[in-house]
Parts: C-alpha cells; sequence; structure tokens
C-alpha cells in the first residue's frame, strides 16, 4: 500500500547547518528552523560573496 511513497535512491543528504538529514519540506535544510536560522545568516552579512575592490576598477 506504501508503494507510492518515494524512497531515497542516493545518499541521505544532510543538513548544512546542523547535519541532520534533509527533510522533503524543507529542502535543502532539516527544519523551518534551520531554514530559518540560514537566512538570518545572509540578512545580517555573515555569508559574503567575494567581489573585487572598487578602486582596483578604477586604476585601469
Amino acid at each position: 500500500m506504501d508503494d507510492h511513497v518515494k524512497k531515497p535512491t542516493g545518499p541521505v543528504k544532510t543538513c548544512s547547518i546542523c547535519g541532520k538529514p534533509q527533510s522533503e519540506a524543507t529542502r535543502p535544510f532539516c527544519s523551518s528552523r534551520c531554514r530559518d536560522v540560514d537566512l538570518n545568516r545572509w540578512l545580517k552579512g555573515s555569508y559574503v560573496i567575494p567581489g573585487r575592490d572598487d578602486e582596483a576598477d578604477g586604476e585601469e
């Protein structure tokens, strides 16, 4: 009767915040709490994408 349930075919992926297995509903996180922690880190500037300095652009 549970034939319609998807079963993982590869290795179980883990949450990037706490390391627990990912939840299908909050993927790639395990819970809404970890999803909110990640969002908060982006909003606070904890995650930074490196770029070029503005001063170096004008010297060319």
